[in-house]
């Protein structure tokens, strides 16, 4: 079953991807005129309009629950394992893809915005839904849901728990072993599992108002401590700083470090952790209350410079200014690491690590804190968006209790995997993932082909701001863009109010 499993990842996540990924935030961005520079002061301004309303959150709140999918293990264990894999150079790669792809968020952000809408009092949308009313492809937009569903409400979330047992267990210790029917369970674990179901529990039962309120006080706050604890790091050893950002760029050109390896790495955990082009923030996008829709895609833009520039940096230095990594060996420039050729690039261990140096006894339980922090509201955004996808397919087969049957799918997996996990988890999880890079890199790809609407709202709302506007309408219809219904019954509205 592995080697299967890693022979169709070998494939959905081939080079193939990688440079599709790449190659469509260089288009967007050029079509765009690269709006995430020059739009960069009014992302900020945008985040603070908190606008909200009965059926919609607020743009800072859609942030928080789209910024807490894409800060996650990645942003500590993958960053480790793209070093490992391919080299410091991975990390400017992992830069490059955050930087382009933030034209690809606004995109498909944007995007989710035209085409979302209204069900049982709430805002709904993502690439199911402009996939099948830009594209006119019911079928795509099925295979797009499915997908999601399989990876974001099955799949997935036990390797997010995982992260989570593992790093309480390396901080706290395993404790005494409990037999249950499952196997034998640390009673760390255990306590650790029964704490993280009961939390996620409780806030999934009390819907989208309530995550969106969790993950907009949580996600600032731990994205802010961990960046603080980095530049506490660099500070220390400051003395190496010019030696690191050399070692980055350097070695993200140089054939002895293997510019294939570095661009590859880089790209993947780029892509896998600040999730530009994989439809994933569109969902959250699609919930926020805006005047414009430009305006969403705009702030979810500014997500990936978060996620990638601000919140793996500081994993990345971390760990290389501490030598959890050393370059050793002058011309050869191999990389070694100074933990145990048993232990998981893929685990928080070189994190944990390369604080502890700085900070022996507290490195790794700060870790762990952030850790849960991370993953746990990556398993909220998780279960939004399959809840999302699960609600698309309601549309048209009327099946009673299919959120339910999905609340309690996610916390049984949950469970499991907060206490044991199959390495073949995180292979399928892998899949479902790069499958919805594939049908939503490529979706896109064809709706701007086929009536461009990411653009035509961009110019539309440019002008409004040249003009002075104030509020801002959208008007799908004059901009030539078709199935927009939630956006033209909201102008008629607006209209007749006025009369």
């Amino acid at each position: 079953m592995q080697e299967i499993v890693d022979s169709i990842n070998g494939i959905v996540w081939s080079s193939a991807l990688i440079y599709l990924a790449l190659g469509a935030g260089l288009f967007f961005s050029v079509l765009t005129r690269f709006v995430q520079i020059r739009l960069f002061r009014e992302m900020i301004a945008l985040l603070f309009a908190n606008k909200s309303s009965e059926k919609g959150i607020s743009s800072f709140q859609a942030l928080a629950v789209s910024l807490s999918g894409r800060v996650g293990t990645g942003n500590i264990a993958g960053v480790a394992a793209a070093i490992g894999f391919g080299g410091p150079g991975a990390v400017f790669w992992m830069w490059v893809v955050a930087f382009l792809g933030a034209s690809t968020a606004y995109v498909e952000s944007t995007l989710g915005q035209i085409y979302k809408e209204v069900d049982e009092g709430q805002y709904r949308g993502g690439p199911a839904f402009y996939i099948e009313k830009a594209m006119g492809q019911k079928w795509y937009a099925w295979l797009f849901a499915f997908a999601t569903i399989l990876a974001t409400g099955i799949l997935l979330p036990g390797v997010q728990a995982n992260s989570i047992g593992n790093a309480a267990e390396l901080a706290l210790g395993g404790g005494d072993l409990l037999q249950t029917v499952i196997g034998p369970i640390s009673t760390t674990k255990m306590v650790t599992a029964l704490g993280v179901v009961t939390a996620l529990g409780f806030i999934i039962f009390g819907g989208v108002k309530r995550i969106a309120h969790f993950t907009q006080f949580v996600v600032p706050f731990m994205a802010l401590a961990y960046i603080i604890m980095a530049l506490v790091v660099v500070a220390i050893n400051i003395a190496q700083l010019p030696q690191v950002v050399g070692l980055i760029i350097g070695d993200a050109f140089t054939p002895m470090a293997g510019v294939g390896a570095a661009i590859g790495w880089g790209v993947k955990r780029g892509v896998y952790s600040n999730e530009a082009g994989q439809g994933t923030g569109p969902h959250a996008a699609a919930a926020a209350e805006v005047d414009h829709p430009a305006q969403q895609g705009l702030v979810q833009a500014f997500s990936v410079y978060i996620d990638t520039l601000f919140v793996c940096s500081a994993t990345a230095f971390m760990i290389l200014i501490t030598g959890a990594y050393n370059v050793h060996g002058g011309d050869t420039g191999l990389l070694v690491q100074n933990l145990g050729a048993a232990v998981d690039p893929n685990s928080p261990a070189f994190t944990q690590y390369a604080l502890e140096t700085v900070m022996p006894g507290v490195g790794a339980p700060f870790v762990a804190v952030a850790l849960f922090f991370f993953a746990f509201t990556t398993l909220l955004a998780y279960y939004y968006i399959a809840e999302t996808n699960v609600a698309y397919i309601h549309r048209t087969i009327k099946v009673p209790g299919l959120i339910m049957a999905l609340k309690i799918v996610m916390i049984v997996s949950v469970f499991y995997g907060a206490v044991r996990t199959a390495k073949v988890a995180w292979g399928l999880g892998d899949i479902g993932v790069g499958l919805m890079a594939w049908l939503n890199i490529v979706g896109i790809l064809i709706i701007f082909f086929m009536s461009k609407p990411a653009l035509k709202a961009l110019k539309d709302y440019e002008e409004q701001r040249k003009a002075g506007t104030k509020p801002y309408t959208f008007d799908p219809e004059s901009l030539g863009i078709e199935r927009a219904d939630f956006w033209v019954e909201r102008l008629k509205q607006s209209q007749s109010k006025r009369d």
